[in-house]
C-alpha cells in the first residue's frame, strides 16, 4: 500500500522539479496532511450520533476521531459553547497516502455519475476540499454500521504556493479531476 509514497519520491518529484523549474528536490510541493471533517449538528440532541459517525470515521481511516466543539454559543441554534458539534480526523505520513489511493482507486469510482472531482475546490493557497455525500462509498463500510446517511469534508493540505502548483501536485498523484 505503500505504492503511492514511493511513486511520489521516485517518479513525481523528478517531474514536477521539471516542470515547474524548481532546482532542489525540497522545494517541490507535497501533500502535508489530509483532514476530514464531518459536521453534525443533530449532535446536539442525540449523543449516539457521535458514536456511530465515531465508529463509521475509524473504519475508512483506520484512525480514531477527534470530537470538535462549539467554539462560542449561538442562541438561534440553541448551541452553547463546548458543545460537541462534530469529528475531525488528520492523516499524515504512511495513513494518508493509504486513504489517498483508498479515495482515487476505490471510492470516488463507485459514485453514482462519476465524471471527475470539481476543479473549484481550492482555497488559493494549493490546497484541495473535496464533498463526499455519502460515507457509504468506502466499500470496508459495513452497511449494519450505517444508521443513516451522512457527509463529509476530505480537505488535502499541501504546501505548494499556488493552487496550479496544487492541482499539478494532485493530478500526478492521480487525482481525477473534471474536465473544465
Amino acid at each position: 500500500m505503500e505504492y503511492l509514497q514511493e511513486q511520489y519520491r521516485k517518479q513525481i518529484v523528478p517531474l514536477l522539479m521539471k516542470d515547474l523549474g524548481i532546482p532542489n528536490p525540497m522545494a517541490v510541493p507535497k501533500l502535508v496532511k489530509i483532514v476530514l471533517n464531518c459536521g453534525m449538528g443533530e449532535a446536539q440532541t442525540d449523543k449516539k450520533v457521535l458514536e456511530k459517525m465515531t465508529a463509521q470515521l475509524a473504519v475508512i481511516t483506520g484512525q480514531k476521531p477527534q470530537v470538535t466543539r462549539a467554539k462560542r454559543a449561538i442562541s438561534t441554534f440553541k448551541l452553547r459553547a463546548g458543545d460537541a458539534i462534530g469529528l475531525k480526523v488528520t492523516l499524515r505520513g504512511r495513513r494518508m497516502y493509504i486513504f489517498l489511493t483508498k479515495l482515487i482507486g476505490i471510492a470516488l469510482p463507485r459514485v453514482r455519475d462519476f465524471r471527475g472531482v470539481p476543479v473549484d475546490g481550492f482555497d488559493g493557497h494549493g490546497n484541495y476540499t473535496i464533498a463526499i455525500r455519502e460515507q457509504t462509498i468506502f466499500p470496508e463500510l459495513e452497511y449494519s454500521l450505517v444508521d443513516k446517511i451522512r457527509g463529509f469534508e476530505i480537505t488535502c493540505v499541501t504546501n505548494a504556493q499556488t493552487d496550479e502548483y496544487g492541482k499539478r501536485l494532485l493530478t500526478l498523484l492521480g487525482m481525477p479531476f473534471a474536465k473544465e
